[in-house]
């Protein structure tokens, strides 16, 4: 079954809009887990608009699952990699101005600075993945840069109007069979919710997903536990 992996960022959004103490994305790390979330995602960027060095720090301590640190491949998040160590790092394209991640890294372009980042981390210990467009081009270079894991970006297929959905869904079925072919673990996520996971969480080679913001929609209703759980659900639906 596909693991589920929560990013809480939007926890931290909600605190970091009145410059206050809460709420805490740490202790709703914890019911992630609890509710039976696999992994804690977070985003550590360069602007600190969420998620900021204590909550990473703390997380190493609390998180007693899988902790993936999403971040850009830059020195100074290599460095504050390699101090916390967490169990994953997952590099993404990151722009100030963008209000979320607009799309995959383009590892094909940036194979150096990748690479040089890929195995700074690998040195460390730290399993490395990538957040790319379904693209075979971006698939090959991910190997060649020694990842470990891909990530396929999600958005064009969430994004899609119904008559392009299926277009959306081959290519991200097709991109895990290729990535899987080459030796990458192979996660998927970005925009996925309630309504359109299960097709995703189907294709065989997907082994996780990365959800955040519609699962911390939800908690705003139904509180976080129950959120999660039916996201869990809504992945194993039949």
């Amino acid at each position: 079954m596909t693991r589920l992996h929560v990013n809480v960022d939007h926890v931290a959004t909600l605190r970091q809009a009145r410059g206050s103490q809460y709420p805490d994305p740490i202790p709703a790390a914890t019911i992630c887990e609890m509710a039976g979330a696999s992994g804690i995602t977070i985003h550590l960027r360069e602007d600190r608009r969420h998620i900021i060095d204590r909550d990473l720090e703390l997380m190493r301590k609390v998180v007693t699952t899988t902790l993936n640190l999403e971040m850009a491949a830059t020195d100074e998040m290599v460095h504050i990699a390699r101090a916390v160590r967490p169990d994953i790092c997952t590099l993404v394209p990151e722009k100030r101005q963008e209000r979320t991640t607009e799309g995959g890294l383009d590892v094909a372009q940036g194979f150096d600075f990748v690479s040089i980042a890929v195995a700074a981390l690998r040195e460390a210990g730290i399993r490395v993945s990538l957040f790319i467009d379904p693209d075979i081009d971006q698939i090959e270079a991910s190997r060649r840069c020694g990842a470990d894991m891909v990530e396929l970006h999600t958005g064009d297929y969430c994004d899609a109007p119904y008559s392009h959905k299926d277009t959306e869904m081959h290519r991200l079925i097709e991109a895990a069979k290729v990535a899987s072919g080459l030796g990458l673990r192979v996660a998927a996520g970005h925009g996925l919710h309630y309504h359109n996971v299960r097709p995703v969480a189907l294709i065989p080679e997907v082994e996780e997903l990365n959800i955040g913001h519609s699962i911390i929609s939800r908690a705003v209703f139904v509180g976080l536990d129950a959120a999660v759980r039916q996201m869990l659900e809504a992945m194993a639906e039949r």
